[in-house]
């Protein structure tokens, strides 16, 4: 059963330390496009983000968004730049020589209150230890998207099989019109000779009037077309069936199906077969747009 690439999920991991809610869409497109967007500090583990979801789904544009919130009291710490402080101290001393000062004046706090020598720093975590609490948001919200992925493609399914079947019917229904065509055409043809040559007391050419619905009939034979037509039909069932990505399969057969609809269409220049060739055309298109969305 195929999936759709339409979807939504969520998931969240909460501790006493942290809380992740990780959001992920997912809309058609014909290739695998990930966008994430996470916070500053778990950017180092964007990469791992991305090979979790290129795993998962193999197309869509999907788009990620991770926050953040932290509960920790943050642990800081204090550093004494010494070089800098060094550097303070040697240019003071020079000054109070110069100014003759006494140097002794000045304490270790008014050099502790020169710019950057001392700076705050607060303690980052270790992304591995972060890792599986967002990792476990991730896997949540990956289920919950491809949960409504899922029955959103057996939707369709439904849909696809009930469309192929009435694309069966019409090409029987198309099939059965046709020697009916051929026949119609040679009475006509007989009728129209008749008329004409009544005129002048002659009787039709039975040999040209068969040689001219021969022709007829070769230029308008869709024999062919109608096999290959169900050939893929029975094609594009398998490909459904089938346990991996098959958009693309189904895109490239409904392709061949399109073509000897067409091919039919300007074979056909009888009005009731016009009219079943509307419909034909009309459901293809209808599968040509569901097909669109499905992974």
């Amino acid at each position: 059963m195929f999936k759709s690439m339409t979807g939504f999920g969520r998931g969240e991991y909460q501790d006493s330390d942290h809380r992740f809610i990780v959001e992920i869409r997912s809309v058609n497109h014909r290739f695998n496009e990930i966008v994430i967007r996470v916070p500053k500090n778990l950017g180092g583990v964007e990469d791992r983000i991305r090979k979790s979801i290129a795993g998962t789904l193999a197309r869509g544009r999907i788009d990620i968004v991770i926050t953040a919130d932290d509960f920790m009291e943050r642990r800081r710490t204090i550093r004494v730049d010494k070089g800098l402080a060094n550097g303070y101290y040697l240019a003071v001393k020079d000054v109070a020589e110069t100014c003759g000062l006494d140097i002794r004046a000045v304490s270790a706090y008014d050099m502790a209150k020169f710019p950057d020598v001392l700076k705050v720093e607060e303690m980052t975590e270790d992304l591995e230890t972060l890792w599986p609490k967002l990792s476990d948001a991730i896997n949540q919200a990956l289920a919950n998207l491809m949960a409504m992925r899922t029955a959103e493609g057996e939707n369709i399914y439904r849909d696809l099989t009930a469309r192929i079947g009435r694309i069966r019917e019409l090409g029987s229904a198309i099939a059965l019109r046709a020697p009916a065509i051929v026949e119609e055409y040679r009475v006509k043809l007989r009728e129209r000779c008749r008329e004409i040559l009544s005129e002048v007391n002659a009787a039709p050419d039975e040999v040209r009037l068969l040689q001219e619905v021969a022709i007829m009939a070769d230029r308008t034979n869709i024999t062919e077309e109608l096999v290959r037509l169900e050939s893929h039909l029975d094609q594009f069932g398998n490909a459904m069936r089938g346990e991996n990505a098959v958009g693309r399969k189904l895109d490239f057969i409904l392709q061949e199906l399109n073509r000897e609809t067409n091919t039919i269409g300007s074979k056909s220049n009888d009005i009731s077969t016009s009219g079943l060739m509307v419909e034909l055309k009309s459901e293809i298109e209808k599968v040509r747009e569901q097909i669109q969305n499905i992974e």
